[in-house]
């Protein structure tokens, strides 16, 4: 996981005396070349020039403050030898906890209804008012995938102008799973990539301490409700006042 992550983690289980700064963190793991290399996306995952209804952002001024307030999906490329397998992924916002995924052979839409179904076997009984966002990709658009959501009575929001910021949630979990992980895999067949998946999805939802959480899991997160205060600064022009939603 990242440096950052990593230092916090080990700050805790190190004797006062033996302490070291954030700094001089980086520079050890430098040394020993263990930092997190960013890599150039190589592959196009979102088909949004398709006749299927496009649902307008529902988003634009919204902050879950419980878990299933808002779900956020977005697909993934993985390499594997010379081939791309794909993995679809459902998020809960609130707890950046990964409720739902599904590695596929190929990008169609049954890869998406796999990953849903498996947050929706999560999802209590008593929830109301859930959103469903994602890009405008065909693969969400499709009618057995927005069947489904609304037989379960999920608000379908999708992205608007093409900027990623409209599903950067999603977008950044994507991200932490590849350059994290994933990238440093050998990685040769459907099989060995899944049972990967698997075991990298469960340290990230129950050891990785995110800091958009209070440098909390996103299962401790995810169990929590209420404002939850992110510990980075964004770069980011400020944009107006957001105004909470209420459960």
């Amino acid at each position: 996981m990242g440096g950052r992550k990593l230092w916090f983690i080990v700050s805790g289980q190190i004797p006062t005396d033996q302490q070291i700064g954030r700094d001089a963190f980086f520079d050890l793991l430098r040394e020993h070349g263990l930092l997190v290399r960013k890599r150039k996306t190589r592959a196009y995952t979102t088909m949004s020039s398709h006749w299927l209804h496009k649902y307008p952002n529902l988003i634009r001024e919204f902050i879950p403050l419980h878990a299933n307030q808002l779900w956020v999906s977005d697909i993934t490329y993985i390499k594997v030898q010379k081939d791309f397998l794909y993995l679809f992924l459902i998020t809960d916002a609130y707890s950046r906890k990964i409720i739902g995924w599904q590695l596929s052979e190929t990008i169609e839409a049954i890869g998406a209804e796999k990953a849903l179904h498996m947050a929706l076997s999560q999802l209590p009984a008593n929830c109301e008012g859930l959103i469903h966002h994602s890009d405008r990709g065909l693969q969400y658009c499709s009618q057995r995938y927005v069947k489904c959501l609304k037989k379960h009575h999920i608000k379908i929001s999708m992205t608007e102008n093409g900027d990623p910021y409209e599903n950067a949630i999603a977008e950044r979990v994507n991200g932490i799973l590849k350059t994290e992980w994933l990238y440093d895999m050998d990685l040769k067949a459907y099989d060995d990539t899944k049972k990967a998946i698997r075991s990298v999805v469960d340290i990230y939802n129950n050891e990785r301490p995110h800091s958009s959480i209070e440098m909390l899991t996103p299962s401790q997160a995810y169990q929590k409700s209420g404002a939850l205060n992110r510990l980075w600064r964004s770069h980011r022009i400020k944009r107006p006042e957001v105004i909470t939603q209420q459960p």
